[in-house]
């Protein structure tokens, strides 16, 4: 069939037919067809959605990507027919009907990811798949292999390269923004790709994004931490592991990170970078990711031997998570609190304390510390104000104002203190309950929205004095928040109501 072509300013690659063209092909919402430019004999995919009102009989309207791609314009005239599902939608249904990936059907899948062959329903089964029936260590070899292979690699002159990475869940854990600039003012390089958030109120990339511009090529990020020494940037604009990039699309909305595809997303991004030598944050308490010590070490053992198989030395550092790292969470907030300590300040302990811990292991793995002296060489880059100096210079290289001062970052302007209803101790905090409002204040997304804990476990405190403030960049968004947070409770002083038994409950009870 022939149809002239509308373009659509729609990134991506795919189309959107008329109803009529559509039931002369026999096609359906999500089947595919091929796009085929006569002149050049050039064609191109394309996932269809139909339409019985935007655009006539006759007429496709394709977007950019595919127009690009095959050199179409307005008014040009394309084939269209209908084409064959892709080999991996047969691995996908494998894998959702509990079956085990070789690598390369595991290749594949990841490839039709990468050049758009599956469309984001299909992408959406396959991780689901693995979300339910979850990946042995070789099918997470074969994905980190996959989508390595399908990206950008970097190789840097000097060695060794190292990285760190935290697996998240953890409210306020901005340890990067210190950890980075003290192993770079070490003389080590340092390729620090980093995520938005999945889960959280900020991912690294988030926070950075308040200082300095964060989406750069693979070259790009060569050139700056050669420069540097390190950097901290967005791995999803770097074409470094691209297929990783999709599936965390697709997770954002279920708030999920599978373990098989967390670990990986982990290691295919420092592979590519060419780290040698890896550590591996691994918060545990009740509210996080990973719950028990138990749970910790197994999962711990399965980055170790991957970053193996890999030809990676990974060491794992087993943290506190039962509370935020800090007091700050939200991007603003955390990058104020981390310029803070940069500058000097001695509290937060526990930001502190967690950030040199960190550092100080990727300093002895390197062989610049000696056993058990790798701490004390962080504390001291911190403290001496070589690690300042140190991120200064990254955040210049990235683009950004150099001089930036921790008090030069501000809050949203909009904000309520939440009152203790009782004098006593703080006894819990939930870091759930703790990073669902601050995304119901704005953020990521709004920098200056996030909470600050005003008290911590075990800070006494009087009836009437603030727990913690929510902050906003508006009145609706705070007004969202504060509701949440009055239904969850997340932070629980002694004294406060545990829980509420209706009447009716007890009738019911007593009916049973």
């Amino acid at each position: 069939m022939q149809l002239l072509v509308q373009r659509v300013d729609i990134a991506g690659r795919g189309g959107v037919i008329h109803e009529e063209d559509a039931r002369r092909l026999g096609v359906f919402d999500g089947d595919r067809l091929r796009v085929i430019h006569p002149e050049t004999g050039k064609s191109a995919p394309m996932v269809v959605d139909i339409t019985t009102s935007i655009l006539t009989s006759g007429t496709v309207a394709l977007y950019n990507v595919t127009c690009s791609d095959l050199g179409l314009s307005d008014g040009d005239t394309v084939e269209v027919h209908t084409a064959v599902p892709p080999s991996s939608i047969r691995f996908i249904r494998k894998k959702m009907d509990k079956g085990r990936l070789t690598a390369e059907e595991m290749m594949t899948i990841v490839r039709d990811m990468v050049n758009e062959n599956l469309s984001l329903n299909e992408i959406t089964a396959f991780v689901t798949a693995s979300y339910i029936n979850g990946m042995d260590l070789d099918e997470v070899e074969s994905l980190t292999r996959a989508m390595v292979e399908t990206g950008e690699r970097i190789e840097f002159a000097t060695h060794p390269v190292v990285d760190k990475h935290s697996i998240g869940g953890v409210p306020g854990n901005k340890i990067t923004l210190l950890v980075v600039p003290i192993i770079a003012a070490a003389g080590l390089t340092i390729p620090k790709t980093s995520s938005r958030a999945i889960t959280g109120a900020g991912g690294t990339a988030d926070l950075m994004e308040v200082l300095a511009p964060i989406n750069f090529s693979a070259e790009e990020v060569q050139k700056m931490t050669n420069q540097a020494g390190g950097v901290i940037v967005w791995g999803g604009s770097t074409n470094i592991a691209p297929a990783d990039d999709l599936i965390i699309r697709v997770e954002y909305p279920f708030k999920i990170d599978e373990r098989g595809q967390m670990i990986a997303s982990v290691m295919a991004k420092k592979f590519a970078v060419g780290a040698e030598m890896v550590v591996i944050d691994i918060p545990v308490g009740p509210t996080t990711k990973v719950h028990t010590m138990q749970d910790a070490r197994r999962l711990a053992q399965d980055f170790i031997e991957i970053g193996s198989r890999l030809g990676m030395q990974v060491e794992c550092a087993v943290t506190y998570g039962d509370s935020p790292v800090g007091r700050a969470i939200g991007p603003n907030l955390e990058v104020a609190e981390a310029l803070s300590v940069l500058e000097g300040a001695k509290t937060p302990n526990s930001l502190i304390e967690k950030s040199v811990a960190i550092s100080g292991i990727l300093l002895e793995m390197a062989g610049k510390a000696q056993r058990n002296g790798g701490e004390e060489m962080a504390r001291s880059l911190l403290s001496s104000g070589a690690a300042l100096k140190k991120f200064h210079e990254i955040i210049a290289v990235q683009g950004g104002k150099s001089d930036v001062h921790s008090s030069d970052i501000l809050p949203g302007k909009y904000s309520a203190a939440i009152p203790s209803p009782v004098s006593g101790y703080v006894v819990s905090l939930n870091n759930t309950g703790l990073i669902t409002v601050a995304r119901l204040a704005g953020a990521p997304h709004d920098k200056g929205a996030g909470i600050y804990c005003n008290a911590k476990v075990g800070t006494q405190l009087r009836k009437g004095e603030t727990i913690y403030t929510i902050y906003a960049e508006s009145q609706e968004h705070l007004d969202r928040a504060l509701e949440e947070a009055r239904r969850l409770y997340p932070v629980v002083v002694e004294g406060m109501l545990l829980d509420r038994i209706p009447q009716d409950s007890i009738e019911l009870d007593r009916m049973d």
